[in-house]
């Protein structure tokens, strides 16, 4: 991509008072090297040797210089923000993201600008639209389940917006992916309650607006059948990835005859809410009841009994997924480093006989 340099500008009167303003022309002539060379340092341009770099960063503490934001803004002709597009209904979920783009941000000179949404909302893609359009984004990074949102994917190419798609399973090019596998902890969480000896099995599933939900369900069927036994008509419920419908769905589990001894809910919110609907109704967990819950969100660890669940490194994937759009992605980072993976806690135990 072809770099813009950041035109130089002095305060009113620069010249006339005892101190001016540094210019990128007086960095360039200290550190002797090109006025472009001082623009891609400026820029986190990776390509300047390390040593020419350093004594670049070096001049410009020593003499205080720092672009104008405006004028660098005009330069490119767009700002320095990413955006983080969500829908999530799990605040910790948003906020764990929020952390991993700010790691991946770094250093980048780049800024961090969030925007709710509501994907079932009439002008849904209208302020998606308005909000890149008079941010003049860099690029967003769309989340579940904004980013399974085909819609989506077509304004990003219509408006000329860069984007990374985070979703559970591929759904365009490697360069707009960070696939998170979902599937897979699904079958996780399966092996170990069979491997507990469960075979009364229900589940809990978020919203089928979320494709997150139906790869949960679809891993957690597989990985039963492996262990040959099924998900029985009658004991799975829709919730809202919500502890609210997480204490209502595991109600309605729990008044069944035979009762489930296992529950695997989607996520983390909805088995905090099964924990406390069996807490209520006299069930005691792990004795009579196992739950394995999906994300190993800070409230896993402080629940009691602590949490059995799927951990998805949710802050590590915004890292990488921030760092892909921006084009400094680390090479031969592990694919494991992302994917679901058990976490086991108190909240599960073996069968009672």
């Amino acid at each position: 991509m072809a770099e813009r340099e950041a035109p130089e500008t002095e305060e009113p009167g620069a010249g006339e008072g005892p101190r001016r303003r540094p210019t990128i022309n007086d960095i360039a002539r200290l550190a002797g090297v090109s006025k472009k060379t001082v623009s891609r340092v400026i820029n986190a341009s990776p390509n300047v040797q390390k040593e020419t770099r350093e004594r670049i960063q070096a001049v410009i503490a020593e003499h205080g210089y720092a672009p104008d934001p405006q004028a660098r803004g005009l330069a490119f002709r767009r700002s320095f923000l990413i955006g983080l597009v969500y829908d999530n209904p799990n605040p910790q979920y948003v906020v764990n993201m929020q952390l991993g783009l700010l790691d991946g941000m770094k250093g980048s000179g780049f800024e961090l600008v969030v925007h709710p949404c509501n994907r079932v909302s009439p002008t849904f893609l209208s302020d998606l639209r308005g909000f890149i359009e008079r941010q003049k984004l860099f690029g967003v990074v769309l989340t579940p389940s904004v980013s399974e949102d085909e819609r989506v994917a077509a304004l990003m190419g219509e408006i000329g917006c860069e984007y990374v798609r985070v979703a559970s399973v591929s759904l365009d090019a490697p360069a707009h992916m960070i696939e998170t596998r979902d599937r897979l902890g699904g079958e996780a969480a399966a092996h170990h309650l069979a491997d507990l000896g469960h075979r009364r099995l229900a589940f809990i599933s978020g919203p089928p607006s979320f494709r997150s939900s139906r790869e949960r369900r679809e891993g957690f069927e597989v990985g039963l059948a492996a262990r040959g036994l099924k998900l029985e008509a009658g004991y799975s419920q829709e919730g809202a990835y919500t502890f609210e419908s997480g204490i209502e769905c595991a109600a309605a589990l729990l008044k069944l005859k035979p009762r489930p001894t296992a529950i695997f809910a989607g996520n983390d919110e909805m088995a905090a809410g099964v924990l406390q609907a069996a807490r209520q109704m006299g069930v005691a967990v792990p004795g009579d009841l196992s739950v394995v819950g999906f994300d190993d969100f800070e409230i896993a660890r402080r629940l009691w009994p602590s949490l059995t669940t799927i951990r998805t490194p949710t802050r590590e994937i915004g890292r990488l997924a921030v760092e892909r759009l921006m084009g400094r992605e680390a090479e031969g980072r592990a694919e494991q480093d992302r994917l679901p993976a058990l976490v086991v806690r108190e909240s599960t135990g073996p069968v009672a006989t």
